[in-house]
């Protein structure tokens, strides 16, 4: 028996050995390896690996004598913060972290042991792609991959880490999941390779020029994260999971709050203009409200005129999706709306309450929008908040117009209270263009000064249909409230809310435009 278990732990030593010329050659370019990536991401000493004795059965093409331990891929489970978390990190150490049918194999394992747990998942991904000696087998590996990420959608939290390269099909997998981090320098994503583009194209690019983090992050809106070093990178996905349920039955994790729940925010005074053409930072008039002034945003570089965060208030998770009039006066546009969306269906697959800070001019008009489905892509933000059955709430900062109004969490799309600044301003458009149709032909007809009569007509306007109580007349607003106050009001509603049980229409699913 002493002599097996020799054997097994000197097979075991070759197994957690990263030490060599390849792994020497990893450290050169500036990354990690699979095995140094978990033990950041883990809790020390918590991480318990499976299937690493597993190897390839393939042997042609050159492989017979290239069957290495693991096939590429470390996979296992360990905590985070105390809670169970599921975990494979591809090794471009061995074989390129190619996917082989061995190495599929341990992935689709690992995820169906994640979903039958209920616990979330982290891909680490480096891999060159599909195995090409493996042939079509290789190809099955992917689609196996894609099908569980799929089903998982929803169900477990789905974390993707890019610290290589993700070409080809791969690159499906992440795009699946519920979030993606990137790091400057080594990630790259992307369907056809430069060479492929240029080929096709004849254009010339560099492999970050055409798939890197910041082209994902903030061009493409693939990623939601970027960083410039693993150790920030995964030290940011240990945070986010802290903020995350386990999976779509529990709660997001609540912790004591050491900001005054009662606190009032009375530097939202100095913050946000009375005057509705005059930008502001949304950002931090949402850190003034929220637990210590901590937001963590997400896709900050992507459609900056709309704020996706996640942050706590009373030691409660939220989700926050506000208009940013700092950027386009705020007004929503195509990636705008779609980023909501996804933030908000991504809030409401883990019963994460969703707060809403409005200040919306309207949807960005133009020709380049129209034609490229700003109807199509609006509507997207529109089904997932009346889809959304989690506790929401909505904030009118100063203006909402229009469409975009209604889109933004209003009364009549299902929000569950909706409060007022005393600058709100709610209408069907802005009062210079509403009296230009109205009363167009008053101002035409004027004698004298049409500027000043366009000027009273803006003001009757303002009078009949803008002051700050008429919405809250009308019970589409249940309260104006001082600005100071949002922080306690918030954290009463959320607090009453908590109960909130909200059921769908049963159907396998609807038919949101996608």
């Amino acid at each position: 028996m002493q002599d097996a278990v020799g054997k097994v732990v000197e097979l075991k030593r070759e197994l957690l050995d990263d030490d060599d010329e390849a792994g020497r050659r990893q450290r050169e370019k500036g990354k990690l390896t699979a095995r140094e990536r978990i033990a950041l991401l883990l809790d020390p000493g918590s991480f318990q690996e499976i299937d690493g004795l597993r190897r390839s059965r393939h042997s042609g093409l050159g492989l017979a004598d290239r069957r290495p331990l693991t096939d590429g891929v470390v996979t296992g489970w360990g905590t985070v913060f105390g809670r169970t978390v599921f975990v494979y990190a591809q090794d471009f150490r061995l074989l390129g972290g190619a996917v082989g049918e061995a190495h599929a194999e341990k992935i689709h394992k690992i995820m169906d042991l994640a979903v039958e747990s209920g616990a979330p998942l982290v891909a680490l991904n480096d891999s060159a792609g599909a195995r090409i000696q493996e042939g079509v087998t290789a190809l099955a590996g992917f689609g196996g991959i894609f099908r569980r990420n799929a089903k998982a959608s929803g169900v477990i939290p789905q974390l993707s880490v890019m610290l290589g390269p993700c070409a080809g099909g791969a690159a499906y997998s992440p795009a699946l999941t519920d979030f993606v981090f990137m790091v400057r320098g080594i990630s790259q994503m992307f369907l056809t390779g430069p060479d492929v583009v240029a080929a096709v194209t004849g254009e010339r690019v560099t492999m970050n020029e055409l798939g890197g983090a910041d082209v994902h992050n903030r061009l493409s809106g693939v990623a939601h994260f970027a960083y410039d070093d693993e150790q920030s990178c995964l030290e940011d996905v240990r945070l986010l999971l802290s903020m995350l349920p386990a999976n779509n039955r529990e709660q997001p994790p609540a912790r004591p709050a050491t900001d005054p729940a009662d606190r009032r925010c009375t530097g939202l005074y100095q913050l946000v203009p009375t005057d509705g053409n005059r930008p502001y930072d949304m950002r931090a008039v949402i850190e003034e409200i929220v637990d210590d002034e901590f937001v963590f945003e997400v896709q900050e570089g992507w459609a900056t005129n709309v704020i996706c965060a996640f942050a706590r208030l009373g030691g409660q998770v939220v989700g926050i999706v506000a208009n940013q009039p700092s950027v386009l006066a705020g007004a929503l546009d195509i990636a705008a709306s779609e980023k909501a969306a996804r933030f908000v269906q991504a809030c409401d697959c883990f019963n994460i309450p969703l707060v809403t800070f409005v200040d919306v001019p309207g949807f960005l008009p133009g020709v380049r929008q129209e034609h490229d489905g700003i109807i199509r892509n609006g509507a997207k933000l529109l089904s997932a908040y009346c889809n959304a059955t989690v506790p929401r709430i909505s904030v009118i900062v100063r203006k909402a117009y229009g469409g975009a109004y209604i889109v933004m969490d209003s009364r009549s799309i299902g929000a569950d209270l909706v409060f007022a600044w005393p600058a709100n301003e709610i209408a069907v458009m802005g009062p210079e263009a509403a009296v230009d149709i109205i009363f167009r032909r008053d101002i035409a007809a004027a004698n004298g000064d049409h500027e000043l009569v366009r000027k009273q007509k803006i003001e009757l306007y303002r009078a009949e249909l803008m002051h700050f109580s008429y919405a809250a007349e009308r019970g589409l607003v249940n309260d104006v409230i001082d600005p100071a106050d949002t922080r306690p009001v918030l954290i009463r509603s959320l607090e009453m809310l908590r109960s909130k049980h909200g059921d769908l229409p049963l159907r396998k699913h609807g038919n949101a435009p996608l």
